[in-house]
């Protein structure tokens, strides 16, 4: 695979639903015809938005990227828990919606405000003894997952409309969005899971500033080249 080495720099991608993070960098790495791309925080494969991308020397920043906060819409559905925690699994248990108002959804949700421990759910990449706890999962099986430490900045509703509370929410990295659905329709009483989710905001990155992974791939290297954020531009100077 012949290289490309004057490009480096962070990329803004928009990601669309249906792929995996990888398969995204898989798709870059063809397009620019360079091995040395990596990415700076998983999406789900039914998520969308924000991705960013590291290239050539970049990928160096990975790990300070890595640990920005992140800002998510989305949406919840009240009254069916599955497997999964999201529309992609199994319902386990359906349970009648309360009568609830704006208010009470509002109370609800401003307990999960703050810092507190969470537990990863089993349909994700954490590993156990070196396995994904979703292969696992997919294997019928559970095992005890150690709780860690995230922050919830804010968890606002921009919109109620039985079951569905549509939401942003901005958090620390490392939180599980689908757990905190579950976990909200746990408080309330009538379970819940994810149905949309889509990242609009990493830190100082923002949706707006990205590129479809579509437009992307139709770009031309000198086009390409002017969207690279350089590194002392996308980490403070401390880092480099």
């Amino acid at each position: 695979m012949s290289q490309t080495p004057q490009l480096e720099g962070v990329l803004l991608i928009d990601k669309p639903q249906g792929l995996t993070s990888h398969d995204v960098v898989d798709r870059i790495r063809r397009k620019l015809k360079m091995k040395r791309i990596g990415h700076a925080g998983t999406l789900d494969p039914g998520a969308t938005g924000l991705l960013v991308i590291l290239v050539g020397k970049a990928t160096k920043l990975s790990q300070y990227l890595m640990s920005l906060s992140k800002v998510y819409e989305g949406t919840v559905v009240l009254g069916a828990e599955t497997d999964s925690q999201d529309s992609d699994g199994e319902v386990v248990v359906e349970q009648p919606v309360p009568d609830l108002t704006e208010e009470e959804i509002l109370e609800f949700m401003k307990q999960f405000e703050g810092d507190q421990y969470q537990t990863p759910p089993m349909y994700s990449a954490k590993k156990v003894n070196g396995v994904p706890l979703y292969k696992m999962a997919r294997k019928g099986k559970e095992v005890e997952r150690e709780p860690r430490f995230i922050r919830i900045s804010s968890f606002q509703m921009d919109k109620w409309e039985s079951p569905r509370i549509d939401f942003t929410i901005a958090c620390s990295k490392g939180t599980y969005v689908r757990t905190v659905a579950h976990d909200l329709g746990k408080t309330i009483g009538c379970g819940a899971h994810l149905t949309d989710l889509r990242r609009t905001e990493i830190e100082r990155f923002q949706i707006e500033d990205s590129i479809p992974l579509d437009e992307f791939e139709e770009m031309t290297l000198a086009e390409i080249q002017k969207e690279l954020i350089p590194p002392y531009q996308a980490v403070p100077s401390a880092v480099i």
